[in-house]
Formats: C-alpha cells, structure tokens, sequence
C-alpha cells in the first residue's frame, strides 16, 4: 500500500509543478492536481515570462531550464516616458551575463512535465487528495482558497494586457523596450535566442481601448504597434493571435491556515498579483516556493510539514517581499495614470534623475534581478 500523501498540490501550472519537483526532490511524497486547461499549446500561448537570476537557479536545480532559444538573455532594457524621460538598465553595469531571460510559456511547461513523469514521489491527480498540507497554486481565481474563506482583496486597473508575438526588420541585440505613454504601458521582450528577431509584447491599454485593439485585423494592429514603439525596431508583423486579459493589485488576507484538521498555504497568483510593468508576477511565484521549501526542508524530524509554526514563517517573508514590490510597481502605474500638469514634467523628470543615481540604480536593478 502507498503510503499518504505529505502535501496536495492544487493547480499544475508553473508554480505548482515546480513545487512539486522540489518537495519530491526532498523524499515527500506529493499528489498534483491538474486541470484540462493547465496543459501548454505551444501553437495558441503567446505569453512569455521575464525570469530572473534568482528564478533560473531554482528552475536549473530541477532540471527544467529551457533551452538557449525559448530562454533569451536580456543584455540590456532601455524604458522610455511620456515627456522626454528616460531610464537605461545595461547587464554590464551589474556585473552580470543577463538582467532577466525571456522565458516562452510552453517550452518551460513542457520541461516541467517531462520532469514530473520521471518523478516516481509525485501523482498526477484529477481531484484533491487528503494529504497533512495542502497547497493552492491554482491562480489568482482559485475556488478552493475562497472555499477556505480566505479574503482576495483586488484593486482593478482599468486596465488590460494585449499579448502577441511579432518579427522585427531588425535584431532585436538582446535588448528590451518599454514606453509609458498616456497612461499605457508598452513592453517589447526578445525572444527567440541570441541571434533572434521576434519579439513578445505586453500592451497594457486601458479599458476602453481593448476591444477596438483587438478587433483591428493584423496590418492595422502591427501599424497601432507600430506608431507605440516609433519605430524602433523598424517594421513589424504579427506573427500569432492576440490574448488579453484584466489587470489588477490583489493579495490574499491570509496565506496560510487550517481546515478540517489539515493545513493549507496559497503560493503564486492565488496569494497575489501585481501589475505587469515590472515583470514580477512569475517572479514572486518562485520565490514563494523557494521560500515554502526552505522553510519545510530544515524541519525537526517529528514535526508534519502541516505545521502551523512554519507555515506562518513562510507567510511572514512573503507577504513582506510581496507587498514591496506591489507598492512599488502600483505607485509607478498610478504616477503615469496621472495625465494633468505638472505630473508628466514631474515623473520624466524623476526618471532622467533615476538614470543619473549610481549605486541607488544598481541597488534596484539587483533586487529585481532576486540578487539580494
């Protein structure tokens, strides 16, 4: 007979199987439960991930780093405003081969499922197990934590994120782009290897200005894109279909807890969800597993790795880091939300300053880089 499970994972998207792969690396024996839609489509995802240092550490300790062209190293990311503002980040000045990689969706799920089927600890599982932890990586509309009573407090943007793919006239060199423009926010992220030419887009647009976006057919919204990114990449064609989805700052009140006698913890977008503009979201989902299996690895050999003492550690850290860097990326959403005078002059002016700061910027860039 099989013995229980030591802990239920609810949700099989990256978060999840990632746990997965390091607690069963950790001798526990882990059930995952997966749903239909959890599974990649390289043919129809068009979302890609800014990984960073700290990211890429944990997904080589399992083996399941993609390879050199679904994982793009960023050498440099040159951010634009509204008003003549503009901020240069260089992977040179930090020291380091990369800022961030630019990470395709599928490839890193294909990876992560290889990985698992050769995992004897973990069960693949189409509904929940009773297990002495049970944790809920199932996004940020998770059923069983609002089954659990837990609150998700969400501040919508107004906003929404257009994702497509496109082929540059020119190589993209490894550099990223962004422009904050009339309170939207245009990201362009190298994809495809060093050598590449194609580009992932993250177009966060307001409200009012998805559905006309995505009904225009493909040359009006490569000229749309065209006219965003003034041309700095030099022409454009889409390349694949266009995906959207709404933009919002949410946190769970609690992260941690008990029910029916059994122990549970939130990680990933069931926990939170920041705004895009940093690239964090992946990010700040790693480091909750990172974070959950320190916390359970040292444990006393007699205690369960449902105890409430850890799990409340695990939630301490997080909810710290997380609500750092959702402060941080809301404020900068809001101060470029703010079209009236004197707050162009005033946030360009911030970012030409920002630019200009020596070791504060370094210091930033190495956070977001997870190199604390």
């Amino acid at each position: 007979m099989a013995r229980p499970l030591d802990v239920c994972i609810r949700g099989a998207g990256i978060v999840g199987r990632t746990l997965a792969l390091l607690l069963a690396g950790e001798r526990l024996r882990v059930g995952l439960v997966s749903t239909p839609h959890e599974q990649p489509d390289s043919t129809t995802d068009v979302r890609a991930y800014a990984l960073n240092a700290q990211s890429r550490a944990l997904l080589e300790s399992v083996r399941c780093w993609p390879g050199e062209t679904s994982a793009t190293p960023v050498l440099g990311m040159h951010v634009r405003g509204d008003d003549g503002g503009e901020v240069n980040f260089r992977a040179a000045d930090q020291g380091t081969p990369a800022l961030a990689w630019i990470v395709d969706v599928a490839a890193l799920q294909t990876r992560l499922i290889e990985a698992i089927r050769f995992q004897p600890l973990i069960e693949e599982l189409t509904e929940p197990q009773s297990a002495a932890l049970t944790v809920i990586c199932e996004g940020k509309t998770s059923r069983t934590r609002t089954e659990f009573g837990v609150e998700f407090d969400v501040t919508p943007y107004g906003q929404r994120a257009i994702a497509a793919r496109v082929i540059c006239e020119k190589p993209h060199q490894q550099l990223a782009h962004q422009w904050f423009s009339n309170g939207e926010i245009l990201a362009f992220l190298p994809l495809d290897g060093v050598a590449g030419n194609s580009m992932a887009l993250v177009w966060s647009v307001m409200e009012d200005r998805v559905g006309p976006l995505m009904s225009l057919n493909s040359d009006e919204f490569t000229q749309a894109l065209q006219e965003a990114s003034h041309g700095v990449v030099g022409g454009l064609t889409l390349i694949s279909g266009r995906a959207a989805w709404p933009l919002q700052l949410a946190r769970a009140n609690r992260w941690v807890g008990e029910a029916g006698g059994r122990s549970w913890a939130l990680a990933g977008d069931a926990a939170h969800t920041v705004h895009p503009l940093s690239g964090q979201g992946l990010n700040l989902g790693l480091a909750d597993v990172d974070k959950l299996v320190q916390v359970l690895k040292p444990r006393d050999y007699w205690r369960s790795v449902g105890d409430q003492r850890l799990l409340r550690q695990y939630e301490r850290a997080r909810k710290a880091d997380v609500m750092s860097v959702g402060f941080t990326t809301d404020g900068l959403q809001q101060l470029f939300a703010q079209g009236a005078m004197p707050w162009p002059a005033v946030r360009n002016w911030g970012m030409s300053g920002f630019d200009a700061s020596g070791a504060v910027k370094k210091w930033v860039v190495r956070q977001a880089m997870g190199l604390r």
